[in-house]
């Protein structure tokens, strides 16, 4: 199998600073890899296993330990399991599962059945709200509650406007290597500015093949089928999954919704105020 990382130079340029985030957030964790039906996971655990688990699943071109500072101290009340997803510039290994079929829940439900977890708790940001979602509708039977923030797979945005306005100045980037590029990038997806997620990704682009694969919506019978408590945070100036055609097709399908929310002021990517506001919203239930 071909690797997903460019160079071994590329692939370290991108570790070193998946390390180096992790030891800035100068938190005692373990360090689990488990082998799954699809392939290593690499599994970043923090807080005591006397506490209920929790598992907190990344985005797209992100890693674990940028889902760690996002929610920093939901460790306070859970054992949280932050996962490396599959095919993403992390620690697990480089095999891409299809958006189509049921492989994400397969995957996520295997590594609970290996971990051997029962109740868990599941947070997802974007991305990883299609595989919380997939979970859910493979198997939710050892699944207690998720909290969902700007997910995919329920809605998706104006693609012309994602063209010219997420992926043109990616591409231009990547040919260019100018930063201008990667700053209007940023700009339309980041409420507020990220030096790591600037350092980050433009490593990623230029060093990582990334997976361009038009992002599903859920069905409205799979989305039925779910009995598991669903909390979405959807933001209204997110121009990926926009937040009100998000709220309006989500109270139509999921009968399971337990709460909804719009966030007035954030753009795809949520600002510190207000992941700080989603973690007292988990550690609240």
């Amino acid at each position: 199998m071909k690797s997903l990382y460019k160079s071994e130079f590329g692939k370290n340029e991108i570790l070193n600073l998946y390390n180096e985030k992790l030891n800035d957030l100068e938190i005692e964790f373990e360090n689990k890899v488990i082998d799954t039906n699809f392939g290593k996971t690499n599994i970043i655990i923090v807080g005591n296993s006397i506490k209920p688990p929790l598992f907190l699943v990344h985005g797209s071109n992100g890693c674990a330990p940028i889902a760690l500072e996002t929610y920093p101290t939901l460790y306070t009340d859970y054992q949280v399991f932050a996962i490396d997803v599959l095919a993403q510039p992390n620690k697990s290994a480089e095999i891409r599962l299809s958006m189509k079929d049921e492989s994400y829940g397969l995957w996520i439900n295997d590594i609970i059945n290996k971990l051997e977890l029962k109740n868990v708790t599941m947070v997802g940001f974007s991305f990883g709200g299609l595989i919380i979602l997939k979970t859910l509708i493979q198997n939710q039977n050892n699944i207690k509650e998720v909290f969902l923030s700007a997910p995919a797979f329920i809605v998706n945005g104006n693609p012309l406007i994602a063209l010219f306005k997420v992926f043109i100045p990616m591409k231009r980037y990547i040919k260019t290597k100018n930063t201008k590029y990667l700053e209007k990038f940023l700009e339309v997806l980041f409420s507020e500015r990220d030096e790591f997620a600037l350092n980050y990704l433009s490593k990623v682009f230029l060093h990582f093949k990334m997976d361009f694969t038009p992002v599903p919506t859920i069905k409205k019978t799979e989305a039925q089928s779910i009995k598991t408590p669903i909390t979405i945070i959807a933001a209204k100036k997110d121009i990926m999954f926009p937040g009100k055609k998000m709220i309006k097709r989500a109270n139509k399908i999921f009968p399971s919704l337990k709460k909804i929310i719009l966030l007035e002021n954030s753009k795809h990517v949520q600002n510190k105020t207000d992941n700080r506001k989603i973690e007292e919203l988990i550690l609240k239930e």
